[in-house]
C-alpha cells in the first residue's frame, strides 16, 4: 500500500502543481507552436529531470527532519528567512514573465532538452513544496521516506510533471500575434511566498 501511495502522491502532487498557468507552461505551449510537438517534449523531458532531483532532495532533507524534529524550530526560521527573500525577489526585482519570451538557437533539438533542464532549475518552489507535501501524509500514513518507495515517488514525480506539461503542449496555443503573457506570473509566486511566510512567522510566534 505504501508503493502505491508513494506513486499517487508522488504523481498527482507535480501534475497539481505544474498545471497552473506559469513561465515552464508558456515556455513548452510556445515551442510547441512555433517549433513543433517534438522539441516541445524535448524541452519537457529537460524540465522533468530537474523536477526529479529537486524532488529527490525534497524527500531526502523532508525524511531527516522526520527523524529529528528538533530541528523543525530551527528550520521554521531559515524558511521565513528564505520565504521573505522569495517575495522580495519575486516581487520587486524578478523580470517581468510577460516580456516577450526570446528564442536563441532554434534549430538546436538539444538546445531545447537544457533550455528546459535550466528553466526549471530558477523555479526553486518544488523542493520546499515537496518537503511540506511529504511530511504532512507522512503524517497521516499515506507516504513513506523507505528507499524503494522514496525512489517511485521521484519517478511519479517526473512522470505527473510530464503529462502536465504536455496538456499545453498538445492543446495551449498561444495566440501567434502574442508575445507576452497576460499575468506576471513572479507576482503570483511572490504573493504565495508572501503568504507563507506570514504563516511560517505566525507558528514561530506561537511557540515564544
Amino acid at each position: 500500500m505504501a508503493i502505491f501511495y508513494n506513486l499517487l502522491l508522488g504523481f498527482l502532487g507535480s501534475f497539481i502543481g505544474v498545471l497552473p498557468p506559469g513561465l515552464i507552461n508558456m515556455y513548452a505551449a510556445k515551442i510547441s507552436m512555433k517549433e513543433g510537438r517534438k522539441r516541445a517534449f524535448l524541452f519537457s523531458i529537460g524540465v522533468c529531470i530537474t523536477v526529479m532531483l529537486q524532488t529527490f532532495i525534497a524527500l531526502l532533507f523532508a525524511g531527516y527532519i522526520g527523524k529529528h524534529p528538533e530541528v523543525v524550530s530551527m528550520l521554521q526560521k531559515v524558511a521565513l528567512g528564505i520565504f521573505i527573500s522569495l517575495t522580495i525577489y519575486f516581487i520587486f526585482i524578478a523580470k517581468d514573465t510577460r516580456r516577450e519570451i526570446r528564442d536563441h538557437n532554434e534549430n538546436s533539438k538539444r538546445n531545447r532538452f537544457f533550455l528546459g533542464i535550466f528553466i526549471a532549475l530558477l523555479n526553486i518552489l518544488p523542493i520546499p513544496y515537496w518537503i511540506y507535501l511529504s511530511i504532512t501524509f507522512s503524517a497521516f500514513g499515506m507516504f513513506s521516506f523507505s528507499q524503494p518507495e522514496l525512489i517511485l515517488a521521484v519517478i511519479a514525480s517526473g512522470l505527473g510533471t510530464y503529462a502536465s506539461l504536455s496538456l499545453y503542449v498538445q492543446f495551449f496555443r498561444p495566440k501567434e500575434h502574442s508575445s507576452k503573457l497576460s499575468l506576471n506570473m513572479n507576482y503570483v509566486i511572490g504573493i504565495i511566498t508572501a503568504v507563507i511566510s506570514v504563516i511560517t512567522l505566525l507558528k514561530i510566534l506561537k511557540e515564544f
